[in-house]
């Protein structure tokens, strides 16, 4: 016997402009956390066949927890390239670059990525709260920083069959969206941004998108992936999947220096496996 999902709840936590689609698909209604948002652990009651999806099929995931901070102006470069540890020179537009950012002391504060949106513009994104930490960093440069953690929506369409799905919905062909590289294009009449990037280790793309057009998105992208057996999927499988990609998380692999409570629990971007993102020379 399967029952229909009146889900119905009142909660001070954040809800997804997906939410109205999450709440009716998760079966199991097991919930977490992320980021003050309430996120799906698993829509089925096992995560197997989600992880799976991830794997061999398609995964849809929603993203929008993700804090995401827009710098722009023209000192946007020079102060990223003060912030994070890669050099934010090379990066081109619409290229995309993952990096951790430091303290004083060179003790990671937190990681994760840096989309060049135009010659002065950028959009970062992470797993912690970073706005009062980059204001204070920014005092004195020409630019503008904008809190986008409530005004883009995303999703994170992962596994062997995304390319296909998004060729299917896209006005344009992402065959030639290299890995770490970005392109604007249009799901009917809707403007998105779709980012060769993920969490998974597998072929994948991020889209970022404006709230109000969340659950057009999310229909048909469920609806294109049928065929491709396309399956939502929630954050205990993608801790799987990251985990075998190698792919750290903050609170789980690293404390974040600003947290820790003593200093042996710092670590440095050497310490963590990412010396090869640290640009001494920039």
């Amino acid at each position: 016997m399967s029952y229909g999902n009146q889900f119905k709840a009142h909660t001070q936590l954040k809800l997804s402009p997906f939410f109205e689609r999450t709440s009716r698909l998760n079966e199991s209604q097991e919930w977490r956390r992320w980021s003050g948002y309430l996120a799906a652990t698993n829509y089925e009651l096992t995560h197997e066949n989600e992880y799976f999806a991830i794997r061999t099929k398609a995964a849809l995931l929603d993203i929008t927890p993700l804090y995401k901070y827009i710098i722009e102006g023209p000192d946007a470069q020079r102060f990223l390239d003060r912030m994070v540890t890669r050099n934010i020179g090379i990066c081109k537009v619409g290229q995309v670059m993952y990096t951790p950012w430091c303290d004083e002391d060179g003790k990671q504060i937190d990681d994760g990525t840096i989309q060049r949106l135009s010659d002065q513009k950028f959009r970062i994104t992470s797993a912690e709260p970073n706005l009062e930490w980059i204001e204070y960093n920014a005092a004195g440069m020409d630019l503008s920083i904008l809190d986008d953690s409530y005004t883009t929506a995303a999703l994170a369409i992962q596994g062997p069959n995304s390319r296909t799905i998004l060729n299917a919905v896209a006005s344009d062909s992402l065959n030639n969206l290299k890995f770490f590289w970005m392109m604007e294009t249009r799901f009917g009449d809707i403007p998105v941004s779709i980012s060769r990037t993920g969490y998974t280790g597998d072929l994948g793309y991020e889209i970022w998108m404006n709230p109000k057009d969340a659950l057009t998105v999310w229909d048909l992208l469920l609806d294109s992936g049928k065929p491709y057996s396309i399956t939502p999927t929630g954050l205990h499988a993608l801790d799987m999947a990251r985990i075998e990609a190698g792919l750290i998380l903050l609170d789980v692999d690293y404390i974040s220096s600003r947290h820790a409570i003593i200093e042996s629990r710092k670590s440095s971007p050497y310490e963590l496996g990412l010396g090869w993102a640290v640009k001494m020379k920039k």
